[in-house]
């Protein structure tokens, strides 16, 4: 992929890779730098400005972020509230989020070209990995996928943490399934104390549209929450599990 070293062991690109890798232009690139939305590239030798891992993240975050219709004061606004800390891969976690509000965004693109989005070749086994994590799903075609572009480029980033398939496989249909109960207890209490007030005082036709508006609202939060109070959770069952490992038996 024409990926340079700085040094530090990750990958640099040049802004034309990096283009490549986000599925944008190179102008479109330069723009958001212009705006401060994207931090100035590394120089590299002959001046060469070179990008990193963050600026790819923080790149598919800002589109993201448009494809939710925000404008560029907005985002410019998003971004500062971020944690100044943030790494490469918070910011594809936030994009993933990001992404999750908006239902029915997967592509088709070609092994080849899931391959340049991904910056990397990719063995079967690897492709299996970014299926059974839902970054993607095979298609009828076998050279053409499926892809989420919010979840691919946390699938990516995690492909080679060595936990097993099965693993993965057997993760995700939990998370699935307690998600599904969890949005049937949302739906049974807004349903409840929201929809059916709304539904008692005012016609059908504004009524529906009051919905439509609250659900749209509801969606990214209880999304946030969610995830907030998984990744809590799980950090104190890791916690507690390793700490129990340590314990002298």
């Amino acid at each position: 992929m024409g990926e340079h070293g700085a040094g530090t062991g990750e990958a640099r690109l040049t802004v034309d890779e990096l283009a490549a890798r986000a599925g944008v232009t190179v102008r479109t690139v330069r723009f958001y730098g212009t705006k401060g939305l994207l931090p100035p590239p590394e120089l590299g030798p002959r001046r060469v400005g070179l990008y990193g891992a963050a600026h790819l993240d923080r790149l598919g975050l800002i589109e993201e972020l448009q494809r939710q219709g925000l404008t560029l004061a907005a985002i410019e606004r998003y971004l500062a509230r971020l944690p100044e800390d943030s790494t490469p891969l918070d910011l594809a976690i936030h994009r993933a989020l990001v992404a999750s509000w908006t239902p029915e965004t997967a592509e088709e693109v070609t092994r080849a070209q899931l391959e340049r989005r991904a910056g990397r070749g990719l063995s079967e086994e690897q492709v299996e990995r970014l299926v059974a994590m839902g970054a993607m799903e095979r298609t009828s075609d076998p050279e053409v996928f499926r892809v989420d572009p919010g979840l691919l480029p946390l699938g990516v980033r995690i492909l080679d943490v060595p936990i097993p398939l099965e693993t993965l496989l057997a993760a995700r249909a939990v998370v699935l399934e307690h998600s599904r109960a969890t949005a049937r207890e949302l739906q049974r209490l807004f349903r409840e104390t929201v929809w059916k007030p709304y539904r008692e005082s005012e016609p059908e036709p504004a009524e529906l549209a009051r919905m439509k508006a609250l659900t749209d609202h509801i969606q990214p939060m209880a999304a946030q929450a969610l995830v907030t109070a998984f990744q809590r959770y799980l950090r104190e069952e890791l916690g507690e599990a390793v700490r129990g490992t340590a314990s002298p038996g």
